[in-house]
């Protein structure tokens, strides 16, 4: 090799290097200087349910720490697909995020043969949020005030009872189906396109039972508009402490509960995911925000992006189990 030629590469791939390095600083730059304008993050439920409700206290939290407005968007439809591939197909510049839940992110991709992005590939997990445990609702007017005294009344009237949920294949769908399964019960499914709707109809009556997450109906209950008869995770929360566990009494062993966590699209540079993370992470160690989600009966996390990762997994390999062993479809 010539010496002079090794020393001096030449004009073409200078600009080539320099180019390279120029973008290896961008791309370090872009978590530093995050954000510099607003930042939306996607719901993909309709607003009064689990995932809305702990999506705006997320990002009135973040906005007072990034000193930028944070808006929630809610896009609604096909048990969150919609918004789920709005976020998909956006600019992964950390400035359209979603906040997905254990439906839209481990559950969906086993219960739909086609979707409109690739589930495995569309998203880079950012942090779990809070783990949301789910209560067993009914309408005042149901005459059971138990788990089993509402068992029994199931038994007695075959078919003739309903219940609602956030969506065909979500967590309270999955929930219901495997409370029903469990105790031999034939009680009808009715799907909204979000929580918000499924309680609305409960609370009217339209319906007799719901399972809802706990931070949804907390509020339900204490205004004596829905009674909760249990949670489905394998001990009480602390926002309805007199309501027990079914795992405790009526079908022992039961646990199912619902999470949401933040995405951004595929290909968002790693250093500004892990800034976000980071953020969200600092916003869930405050002891007051900690409480707010307490107090509507969620359980804050905040995890790393690899943490998520690892949940997102394990989540879906379990509930894809659930799903072929009980041969559960979508409506």
């Amino acid at each position: 090799m010539n010496p002079t030629l090794a020393l001096n590469p030449g004009p073409r791939l200078a600009r080539a290097l320099g180019a390279c390095l120029l973008g290896f600083a961008a791309l370090a730059a872009q978590g530093q200087g995050y954000p510099n304008r607003p930042v939306t993050i996607v719901v993909p439920f309709p607003p009064g349910g689990g995932t809305d409700t702990g999506g705006r206290i997320l990002a009135e939290q973040l906005g007072k720490r990034w000193g930028q407005t944070v808006v929630v968007e809610n896009k609604g439809g096909a048990a969150g697909q919609i918004g789920a591939d709005l976020v998909a197909k956006a600019k992964a510049d950390g400035y359209t995020l979603l906040l997905g839940n254990i439906g839209t992110q481990a559950i969906n991709p086993s219960l739909y043969k086609k979707m409109p992005y690739d589930p495995d590939r569309a998203f880079a997990p950012i942090a779990l949020v809070a783990e949301l445990p789910l209560a067993m609702m009914v309408n005042p007017q149901v005459p059971a005030r138990t788990a089993q005294e509402f068992i029994t009344l199931a038994k007695s009237q075959p078919g003739r009872l309903s219940y609602s949920s956030s969506g065909a294949g979500g967590a309270p769908h999955l929930a219901a189906e495997m409370f029903k399964d469990q105790t031999k019960t034939f009680i009808l499914h009715v799907p909204y396109r979000g929580g918000g709707p499924a309680i609305s109809d409960l609370i009217a009556g339209h319906v007799q039972l719901s399972f809802m997450t706990v931070l949804e109906a907390s509020g339900h209950v204490k205004a004596g508009k829905l009674r909760a008869l249990a949670v489905t995770s394998d001990k009480r929360v602390p926002a309805l402490a007199d309501v027990p566990a079914l795992a405790e009494g009526a079908l022992p062993g039961f646990n199912s509960i619902s999470w949401l966590g933040l995405m951004a699209p595929a290909g968002t540079p790693a250093d500004l995911v892990e800034k976000i993370s980071a953020d969200v992470r600092a916003v869930l160690a405050d002891e007051a925000v900690r409480a707010r989600f307490v107090a509507l009966g969620g359980v804050p996390r905040g995890t790393t992006p690899a943490e998520f990762t690892k949940l997102i997994a394990e989540d879906r390999a379990r509930y894809a189990r659930i799903i072929a062993e009980r041969k559960i479809t979508v409506d």
